[in-house]
């Protein structure tokens, strides 16, 4: 079982850049995949991005290609999702999850959600 936790959200400008923090316990880390989602208010929690087990392929959204990117620190069972470009588009809460070993894009593949960090981005 994986029970991850996010950290580094916070309020920030247009064109900012802000890396949030997925930490996950347990002792199986590597060989879960593990995906960023977002909500925006009164929308629906959409992916963003995902890291697979090892050897840790990654899948971004494609709105997201060029400005978001996910990476992965097993020694530290942590995976982040680095955003840079912010716009006030961007403005959500993130969660982090976790499924055992295949990359997904549906949130009912995921078994272990997080609380969700809150990211504003002011214009």
């Amino acid at each position: 079982q994986v029970r991850p936790v996010e950290s580094g959200g916070g309020l920030v400008q247009a064109g900012d850049s802000m890396r949030l923090s997925c930490a996950a316990s347990g002792r199986l880390f590597s060989t879960y995949a593990m995906g960023w989602f977002r909500q925006a208010p009164g929308k629906e929690r959409e992916f963003v991005a995902a890291i697979g087990e090892m050897p840790r392929d990654t899948d971004h959204e494609d709105s997201e290609k060029g400005r978001f990117t996910i990476s992965s620190e097993n020694a530290k069972n942590t995976v982040y999702l680095q955003m840079n470009s912010l716009t006030p588009e961007d403005t959500a809460v993130y969660y982090c999850a976790a499924r055992p070993r295949e990359i997904g894009r549906e949130k009912w593949q995921y078994d272990y959600w997080g609380q969700g960090t809150e990211v504003t981005v002011s214009s």
